[in-house]
């Protein structure tokens, strides 16, 4: 049977590519109970890039004992297979982190701030000012090295001990990470609390602040249902470069109340109706997540997945 697809219906104001950002092997693994193995992920990522991912962050440098699931990430590095035009980002918690990453190759890290106080303290153990201050001891070096950096921060829209967050206090934050030289900030909406027009509202300040769309992204997660609605006021804010997990894999291992990341076939699908190229083949990447689903044991969170499935 042919595969479905999404009738063409081009919107005015919306950018003709999008980047998807997929961190899926990353972000959605990270959150398994369960360790899969190093030869599934490798394998994992190969599908997502076979299927025209273009960027797929692999892993995280991070301590074995905060995040056990990715204690491999040494290894599985070294088992990529490198393309051009493939890109293999990698998340570098500190310096430690980014001395592993360096010995393995990495030519792309990305490292995580929060834009609140709280969610600093009880999850990266310092003050915000200390996170920060701790970042720039790693992005300097990055930078320098001619590394491209990419800086997340989470809690921008919604902090589960802070409650509301103000754009202004995320802008602050961004500033900062692109004066230590970031080359891309990825907005985090971390415990899935934001709606398109405070989306608006925030990529409207950051420009009004100077800040260009091009160098942000946007990380939605579907706690509410709200991931693609933010997604399209992110478009028509001028963002295109998305954050999206195969399957809708993860979530956050730090914040209870967040469910899993926006699904990238639950975007494709979207982006393909809109007429705007990914570079992704669709039903590929939906045979990708059901495979790794069969691994992990469970349907895949996606309703694109299950929709196409049914077929």
């Amino acid at each position: 049977m042919t595969a479905r697809l999404p009738q063409v219906f081009p919107h005015a104001g919306l950018p003709e590519h999008v980047t998807v950002y997929e961190v899926g092997a990353r972000d959605g693994l990270q959150n398994e109970k369960t360790t899969v193995p190093t030869e599934v992920k490798a394998e994992f990522i190969e599908r997502l890039a076979n299927a025209g991912a273009s960027v797929v962050e692999a892993t995280s440098f991070v301590h074995p004992k905060w995040v056990p699931q990715l204690a491999d990430a040494d290894v599985l590095f070294r088992l990529l297979e490198h393309r051009p035009g493939l890109r293999y980002p990698v998340l570098v918690p500190n310096l430690r982190g980014y001395e592993r990453a360096l010995a393995c190759g990495v030519r792309e890290i990305a490292v995580f701030a929060s834009a609140t106080e709280t969610f600093a303290q009880r999850n990266l153990n310092t003050t915000l000012d200390g996170a920060l201050a701790d970042i720039e001891a790693v992005v300097t070096p990055a930078i320098e090295r001619g590394l491209w950096v990419r800086g997340y921060v989470s809690m921008c829209f919604g902090d589960p001990w802070e409650g509301p967050v103000e754009p202004s206090a995320v802008a602050s934050v961004v500033e900062r990470l692109l004066a230590f030289g970031c080359h891309e900030i990825s907005l985090g909406d971390t415990i899935g609390t934001a709606t398109p027009g405070h989306v608006r509202a925030l990529i409207n300040l950051l420009a009004d602040r100077g800040v260009d769309p091009a160098r942000l992204a946007v990380h939605f997660h579907d706690t509410y249902g709200q991931a693609l609605a933010n997604t399209f006021a992110a478009l028509q804010a001028g963002i295109t470069t998305v954050d999206a997990s195969a399957g809708g894999l993860g979530g956050c291992p730090y914040a209870e109340s967040a469910t899993g990341n926006l699904a990238t076939e639950d975007l494709v699908w979207m982006l393909d109706g809109l007429g705007i190229d990914t570079g992704i083949d669709l039903p590929a990447l939906v045979e990708t997540s059901r495979w790794m689903a069969d691994h992990l044991g469970r349907p895949a969170p996606s309703r694109a997945v299950q929709a196409l499935t049914k077929g």
